[in-house]
């Protein structure tokens, strides 16, 4: 739903809450500012026919009648209070730490400002956490992705996206069209699930190949999301992965990680050397694991591979300048 609609359906709701009588169509089009700049009275009743709906979906229980008991007067409209409020909500200790635990795991701007707005609300109704229980344990989401932010928004408003996006064995990122359907985690990662335009397909796109700036291509509700979607089930699934095989060199008594992923390990030779093969499956992942090795690991082959290593020790180089005395 788009920003502009969920502020004219929370205006109608706050318009039709703040009143005892039932309010006439005409009284909710002028107290309403969205129906006032509407280009037509044919276009306010098609509005408002399907904000009433919408309101109805959401479970917002809006009612129709007349102050008149002897005239056919015009039908009013109103929300029904004492079905629409919620009855006292109360949180055990346990409850209210998870609450705070929950508030303090998104990490990054994009969704820390709604988790700590959301504690603020209940710290006003005189709702306090009990933060001694939390100490030790801080978990954090990390959003660092540039992407998130503008793919999060894009699917909150189920508006379709392009972007640059780089295969892990493609140097050069080429140009996706897709509609999101929604963000989750895996491991280490995040990922966007959505229909792609391009491959007329479901697919799965991990948030850091995602290279420059996501564009809205349409405007918001565009599309649907199926029903019953499970991200992770999907995120899981056949992924396709880099089939070739990696040769290193590792010391006989180091890189633990790696020798767990081997395909075959060969012997130590007189230097303490053991040469080492194993399925690349993942680049990004695999470079990672190498560079973490330090002087402990050498990969020798496939070339591609052995760049991006070679580019992240420069960058362990660049970043800590001055050698650690």
């Amino acid at each position: 739903m788009s920003a502009n609609r969920t502020e004219r359906l929370l205006n109608l709701v706050i318009c039709l809450l703040a009143t005892r009588r039932w309010l006439t169509k005409d009284q909710v089009r002028h107290a309403v500012p969205q129906y006032t700049t509407s280009e037509s009275p044919e276009a306010f009743d098609r509005m408002f026919e399907r904000d009433k709906e919408d309101l109805r979906e959401l479970g917002i229980p809006l009612v129709t009648g007349t102050d008149s008991t002897w005239f056919d007067d015009e039908i009013g409209y109103r929300i029904d209070r004492d079905a629409y409020a919620l009855p006292e909500i109360e949180f055990t200790a346990p409850e209210m730490a998870i609450l705070g635990l929950a508030s303090k795991v998104w990490q990054e701007a994009g969704l820390a400002g709604p988790a700590a707005r959301a504690m603020t609300k209940l710290r006003a109704l005189g709702v306090e956490t009990d933060d001694d229980t939390l100490v030790g344990v801080e978990p954090r989401i990390r959003t660092a992705e540039p992407a998130f932010a503008p793919l999060y928004t894009a699917t909150r408003d189920k508006t379709p996206v392009t972007f640059q996006y780089r295969k892990p064995r493609d140097q050069t990122p080429t140009t996706r069209h897709l509609q999101p359907w929604g963000l989750a985690n895996r491991g280490r990662w995040w990922y966007v699930v959505g229909h792609d335009l391009d491959r007329d397909a479901a697919r799965v796109f991990r948030l850091s190949r995602i290279h420059g700036a996501v564009r809205r291509t349409a405007p918001p509700d565009s599309y649907r999301i199926p029903e019953g979607l499970d991200l992770h089930q999907i995120i899981a699934g056949p992924d396709p992965t880099d089939p070739r095989t990696a040769t290193l060199r590792i010391r006989h008594d180091r890189c633990a990680a790696l020798r767990l992923r081997a395909t075959t390990v060969g012997p130590t030779d007189p230097d303490g050397w053991q040469e080492l093969h194993l399925t690349i499956h993942d680049p990004d992942i695999l470079a990672e694991q190498i560079v973490s090795a330090g002087p402990d690991a050498v990969l020798l082959t496939p070339p591609d591979l052995r760049s991006q290593v070679v580019a992240r020790l420069w960058a362990v180089r660049r970043a800590h300048p001055h050698p650690v005395t």
